[in-house]
């Protein structure tokens, strides 16, 4: 099997069966309810774990929540810790509500601050890090390589955070004295704080799985500078750190960027109540993991087409259409999900279809719900009706039937009609 990795750029092959692979995805900031393009990078992970097994891998995923965060500050001042809570426990319940089963970690920053302050010493006493009016940063200078992820020139890069503080406008925070107006702190070797946002990912990533592991996953707005600073901190140490970095193509409205402070971002939840789970699912799919998707009342309506196109071939007998060999090249080669999706929708064996909904959560498109026994008996009564030719009374009882929200579709086999829903 083989991924691009944004490190390389190039594809890159995964070791042979058992492996093990180890995966971190970067997780959302807590702060309020996650929007659906939260959902990718979770989805893309919980898909990928689930495909390698399914290939005879031992896969582990790891997906962090941040949940000490500048943005946490801002939205609840004097509340970050009790916002911070909430909207972990909404994350949680809504990604759940997906229906993909749950990473095998989940680890939160608060969690993990014992841990982010001895790396932080780490740094500081490798000459790598200094402290500075009771903040430490990551001194850039140190490391001759910065840049190698973004491709990016120290002198064309623009300063995380501006602060007559540092020694040079690139580098970067690892641990920030507590200032006014924020609620919560952490004793440390440099006086009461909490940590940068980058340094927070290392540290829970080495926690789950050591130093060195196999793929780390995000958006590909965490390229630069989260993913690049990860990458400096963790190197600055004297190991590698993650082998494949694998990063996703944003979720688009009408080709913008969706995102909260923007204005145009739709809840996870807003769009499982609406639309199901199973449309969502459908629509994040259908596009290849690395490219930008948009995400909006067309495609959405498109996605729900799919779902009904799956349904239907439950609603017609099995038949023997479709090698699971078409799957296995479609997912092995950079994991293409339309490609699979496009496999899918040419197969007609249920079996088939659905060993590989298991892999994506869309199991439930095969069971079929069953008509209440009030709609059935009218069927029953049309089907008589339609035995005798009394054509107005078989007509008459289709349109009850279908102001319930159901369609009778005459069949060949007993007892000659199907009840269906009506998308």
């Amino acid at each position: 099997m083989k991924l691009y990795s944004t490190l390389s750029r190039q594809l890159e092959e995964l070791p042979p069966p058992p492996g093990p692979i180890r995966m971190y995805f970067c997780g959302p900031t807590v702060y309020q309810r996650a929007h659906i393009g939260n959902a990718r990078p979770f989805a893309i992970g919980m898909w990928l774990r689930a495909w390698l097994r399914e290939r005879g891998y031992d896969a582990t995923l790891v997906h962090n929540i941040t949940d000490i965060n500048d943005k946490i500050y801002d939205a609840a001042p004097g509340a970050s810790a009790e916002l911070a809570a909430h909207a972990t426990q909404w994350y949680l319940e809504d990604t759940r509500d997906l229906g993909l089963g749950m990473p095998d970690g989940l680890p939160k920053a608060t969690d993990a601050v014992g841990s982010i302050v001895a790396f932080i010493e780490k740094l500081v006493a490798a000459g790598n890090a200094y402290e500075a009016g009771g903040d430490v940063y990551f001194s850039v200078s140190t490391d001759p390589g910065y840049g190698r992820l973004s491709r990016q020139k120290i002198e064309n890069m623009e300063p995380e955070e501006e602060s007559s503080i540092k020694h040079a406008p690139q580098d970067f925070a690892l641990w920030k004295a507590t200032k006014p107006g924020e609620d919560t702190s952490w004793g440390s070797p440099w006086g009461p704080g909490r940590p940068g946002w980058h340094i927070e990912c290392s540290v829970m990533a080495e926690d789950a799985f050591g130093p060195v592991f196999e793929i780390h996953g995000g958006g590909l707005d965490l390229v630069f500078p989260h993913h690049e600073n990860e990458l400096a901190q963790s190197l600055a140490l004297g190991h590698d750190f993650a082998r494949i970095w694998m990063h996703n193509g944003l979720l688009t409205r009408s080709g913008e960027k969706m995102s909260k402070s923007l204005g145009n971002d739709m809840t996870i939840r807003g769009v499982i109540d609406e639309w199901g789970r199973e449309v969502a699912l459908l629509l994040l799919l259908s596009g290849q993991w690395r490219k930008p998707l948009d995400f909006n009342q067309g495609t959405l309506e498109q996605s729900r087409a799919q779902l009904e196109t799956f349904r239907n071939v439950f609603r017609s007998p099995s038949e023997p259409v479709g090698e699971w060999t078409e799957l296995e090249a479609a997912l092995d080669d950079d994991f293409n999900t339309p490609e699979a999706l496009a496999v899918m929708h040419s197969w007609r064996d249920h079996d088939l279809l659905r060993r590989a909904f298991a892999i994506f959560g869309l199991e439930s498109i095969a069971e079929l719900e069953k008509a209440p026994a009030e709609l059935a008996a009218l069927a029953e009564r049309r089907r008589e009706a339609r035995d005798t030719m009394d054509f107005a009374e078989s007509d008459r009882l289709r349109d009850e039937i279908a102001a319930a929200g159901w369609e009778v579709r005459d069949v060949a086999e007993s007892p000659g009609y199907r009840l269906v829903r009506r998308s």
